[in-house]
């Protein structure tokens, strides 16, 4: 106690917030946001690595050097074996452009390469062999192209990525809202409990007087007894109700524990009404389900492409160039000699039991259920969308009646306390008048969070502003830049 009595009291900062705030402040500081642009940056990189892959490269190898002291078997005329001492060390470097050829599958190379050994001991002799250029050529004929298929499949991918990431900000966004209307309930409800229990309490008292006059009964003054203290009771559970809500919005955007946040009720809506058709075309064209559903078929069809190009396999590598040969390095580059390689490499499997084909058969049914799935997801995804413009468009009416309710319950229970006083209601109506002002109050403020939380749920489906009648989309290159 002593301890804690002298350390410094922690000022707490009152701030004003409201929804367009916090909003700004959870796209930019929370966590939420931050794990939305990291799967965005996966995304990213993963497409530059396929890009890089269509580039030429350029690459060294080398072993710089290689030494060897031991011995190794050696056939010598007569058909005998012996043992012969290998006393060596080399150098060699290999400088290469290499090409993926998209169009059918192959790698080009254009290669460079130098090797030296060198004999060691009293009698060593040295040597250069020089590949000054040489082309090589590998092609698969028959077998699955994965690089014609990836430039099928990685730019929609990528899209699919980006429309996410737009659909994921607009979730934080969501979030965002629930956070901050829980908050701003929280603190409605514990301004209502301070305002019932300055009530009862004032109610309690009158009904005191009139009990020593013996206008009321003994049951009724026990009984606006128990409702001062149910009141008080209500006062504390709600602050401590506010105060975890605070700390939840406080946390979720990225705010000091000294900050305390006081929520502004957002009275005015847009007059708004939204189609279905119109909605349901800018999600089928702009949501990331539709890059979802081609980047599956795309799948699909490229395991069943996989399946059948394994049923055999003939590959070709061809190698043309130059090569040299001499004891001193510049020699090495004269006398140049023809040096070429060409193979031709054949897998077919002549008794496998069906497996190969069996294979394909699993490609082509698992495409077929991939296909059915599409379809009834494409059905539930058109349904969704039916019933959140239902919701939206309904919402503005639920509004305005919630609105036009809590204001008759405000006035009712205004009412009913004067007439408490003079003696002609009893304390169960007065006790019904302020359950229905409360919950009115409470109805008006959910119905405020449905309308601003359907609507961004539209634009998190279709990545649209029907308010600006604008698209969603950002500088994806310049978000990355930036973090």
């Amino acid at each position: 106690m002593f301890t804690a009595a002298c350390l410094p009291a922690v000022a707490q900062t009152e701030k004003l917030i409201t929804l367009s705030e916090a909003i700004a402040l959870a796209r930019t500081q929370s966590v939420d946001a931050a794990v939305v642009l990291n799967k965005l940056k996966t995304s990213y990189w993963e497409y530059r690595t396929f890009k890089a892959d269509l580039l030429p490269e350029v690459n060294l190898t080398g072993t710089l050097p290689s030494y060897k002291k031991s011995y190794s078997t050696y056939q010598q005329s007569d058909g005998s074996y012996t043992f012969v001492r290998n006393n060596s060390m080399g150098l060699s470097g290999v400088l290469s452009v290499d090409q993926n050829i998209w169009l059918t599958g192959g790698k080009l190379s254009l290669t460079s390469s130098l090797d030296y050994i060198r004999q060691l001991g009293t009698d060593g002799s040295k040597q250069f062999m020089s590949v000054p250029v040489g082309v090589e050529f590998t092609q698969p004929l028959f077998g699955i192209n994965n690089l014609k298929w990836n430039r099928r499949i990685e730019p929609v991918r990528y899209e699919e990525a980006k429309a996410e990431f737009i659909s994921a900000t607009e979730g934080v966004t969501m979030k965002a809202i629930s956070y901050f209307f829980e908050l701003l309930l929280a603190k409605e409800v514990l301004t209502t409990a301070l305002q019932n229990q300055q009530n009862a309490d004032r109610l309690y008292e009158v009904a005191g007087a009139k009990r020593r006059m013996g206008q009321i009964s003994e049951n009724e003054l026990l009984q606006l007894k128990l409702s001062a203290l149910n009141a008080k009771a209500a006062v504390t559970t709600a602050n401590s109700n506010l105060n975890a809500k605070m700390f939840q919005l406080r946390a979720f955007l990225g705010l000091s524990e000294e900050v305390t946040l006081q929520p502004v009720l957002p009275e005015s809506v847009p007059d708004l009404s939204i189609n279905y058709d119109r909605v349901l075309q800018k999600a089928l064209e702009r949501n990331a389900f539709a890059q979802n559903i081609r980047r599956r078929q795309l799948e699909a069809d490229y395991e069943v492409a996989t399946a059948k190009g394994n049923l055999r396999s003939v590959d070709l590598f061809a190698s043309v160039g130059y090569s040299g040969l001499d004891h001193t390095l510049s020699s090495a580059y004269k006398g140049l000699k023809d040096n070429s390689v060409v193979e031709v490499g054949v897998k077919i499997p002549i008794l496998d039991w069906g497996k190969r084909r069996g294979k394909v058969k699993v490609a082509q049914s698992n495409r077929e259920v991939i296909s059915s799935r599409i379809k009834q997801e494409q059905i539930n995804f058109n349904q969704d969308i039916f019933l959140l413009v239902e919701h939206f468009n309904n919402q503005a009416q639920q509004l305005s009646i919630a609105h036009e309710a809590d204001a008759i319950a405000q006035q009712r229970y205004k009412t009913s306390i004067e007439t408490f006083l003079i003696g002609k209601i009893n304390t169960l109506d007065l006790n019904d008048a302020q359950t229905a002002k409360d919950e009115a109050r409470q109805k008006r403020i959910s119905e405020l969070y449905y309308y601003w939380y359907y609507y961004y749920q539209i634009r998190s489906v279709t990545l649209w502003d029907f308010r600006s009648n604008t698209e969603l989309t950002a500088d994806f290159d310049d978000v990355i830049r930036k973090q």
